[in-house]
């Protein structure tokens, strides 16, 4: 059969399993299996082919940034810096109109920079901002918008596991990444911030009042605990920023450092230090199991020929840098609807890379464009996994889905401006990296 015939039934193949509930991994590595099988008629040769794919997709010493990465945004969610970092940031602003709201979008971006997970980000700040503003005469729809619309910060501002999932994916540098998303997401919560301070004048209904007296957590927050925060954050990010160690070395000193802080301020024990240790291993072997399928889904479009094929017609028709970037923004923003950020980026970036090399595209602006493009399905229906992590948190509450997708659409419409803003401008990225 013909090579290329094979990989675009392949992709008809992967789409069909995918929608009819198959996981996405077992779907990657069983099509390809019968893909290679096709292509060359042999089946043992198809066997070995996924067994040697799968071995060396996760031997590269870069992928132990991510159990590292996620151990450390665990142990920070456990010590319950999120909580101290909105309540200490709350209290400078409660008498903003529209403060609160603030508050969280600042301290998810602070959070962002020590966890990398945007559900990690929505899970802490629908229990600690929610209630608060709530309290304070927010609007409840603004209020469970407002955490759903900031959580995404957390796969934007680094360290970023989708970003680090993209380095691997095309063998980029994980720190010029990192450096990357720093314009596009501090973009992205001044754009927010910006939003809620407008709206707060315009629609002061929404918040309540501004004379909220301090909860009594933030009477007895010490001002101090937001250091751990800055401190951990600091040491990592400015540890690869300045070359002292690798992204790898920097999870590792930062998992330790989290750790450490955490059972300095007696917030993490025996008991939760092993709960942290099960969910790293179970995030973990998720994103491992998604990345072997991915790597042997790579592997066999190489094969078949099907990338260069499209690669080749792309440039034949013309269409520029920008266009192929808006064109591939639309699409994954579509994606994002029925799938989950991981799940689309492992389809769509092995076809689409070798697209942007011949055109031109820095890795490092394409890497953001993709990640901005697939956090805007976290917050659109009918899937809006964020959207569903805050409503599932706050559940017992009364909170609908419709209350979070209607608070979260301003930020998802905010995402897709900034979104254009990157795309015609990959100065926005690139200035920081030195490109």
């Amino acid at each position: 059969m013909d090579p290329i015939y094979v990989g675009l039934l392949s992709l008809v193949g992967i789409a069909v399993t995918i929608y009819s509930g198959v996981h996405v991994a077992i779907a990657l590595a069983g099509i390809s299996l019968l893909g290679v099988w096709a292509i060359t008629g042999k089946l043992v040769l198809a066997f070995n082919f996924v067994a040697l794919a799968a071995t060396d997709s996760i031997a590269d010493y870069t992928f132990g940034v991510v159990p590292l990465f996620v151990l450390m945004g665990l142990a920070v969610a456990e010590a319950g810096l999120g909580r101290d970092t909105f309540t200490i940031v709350a209290r400078g602003l409660r008498r903003w109109r529209g403060g609160l709201g603030v508050a969280t979008v600042i301290s998810n971006a602070m959070f962002a920079a020590i966890t990398g997970i945007s559900i990690a980000s929505a899970a802490v700040f629908s229990r600690v901002a929610v209630p608060e503003m709530v309290r304070a005469g927010t609007n409840r729809s603004v209020a469970v918008g407002v955490v759903a619309g900031s959580s995404v910060l957390g796969m934007l501002i680094p360290p970023s596991l989708l970003l680090i999932l993209f380095a691997i994916l095309t063998d980029s540098s994980v720190g010029d990444l990192f450096l990357g998303g720093i314009g596009p997401g501090l973009l992205l919560t001044l754009a927010y911030i910006v939003y809620l301070s407008v709206l707060g004048w315009l629609r002061p209904d929404l918040f309540g009042s501004q004379e909220v007296e301090e909860s009594r957590e933030e009477e007895h927050t010490p001002t101090w605990l937001i250091l751990p925060v800055a401190a951990l954050a600091f040491v990592v990010l400015a540890g690869i920023y300045m070359g002292v160690f690798t992204p790898t070395e920097a999870g590792a000193v930062g998992a330790a450092a989290a750790l450490v802080i955490g059972m300095g301020m007696r917030r993490i024990g025996m008991k939760s230090s092993w709960k942290i240790a099960q969910q790293t291993g179970h995030v973990t072997a998720a994103v491992c199991f998604l990345i072997i399928g991915a790597s042997i889904y790579g592997r066999m479009l190489g094969f078949s020929g099907l990338p260069a094929a499209i690669t080749n017609w792309a440039v034949s028709t013309g269409v520029g840098p920008t266009g192929f970037l808006f064109a591939f923004a639309v699409l994954l923003t579509a994606m994002g609807t029925v799938l989950d950020s991981s799940s689309i980026m492992l389809i769509t970036v092995p076809l689409a890379y070798p697209i942007t090399q011949q055109l031109g595209i820095d890795p490092v602006h394409f890497g953001l464009v993709t990640v901005i493009s697939v956090e805007i399905g976290l917050l659109t229906p009918p899937l809006g996994l964020s959207v569903f992590v805050v409503q599932s948190t706050l559940r017992d509450t009364g909170v609908t889905l419709a209350e979070v997708f209607k608070g979260a659409a301003p930020f998802a419409a905010i995402m897709a401006t900034v979104l254009t803003l990157v795309i015609l401008f990959p100065e926005i990225v690139l200035a920081i990296v030195g490109r």
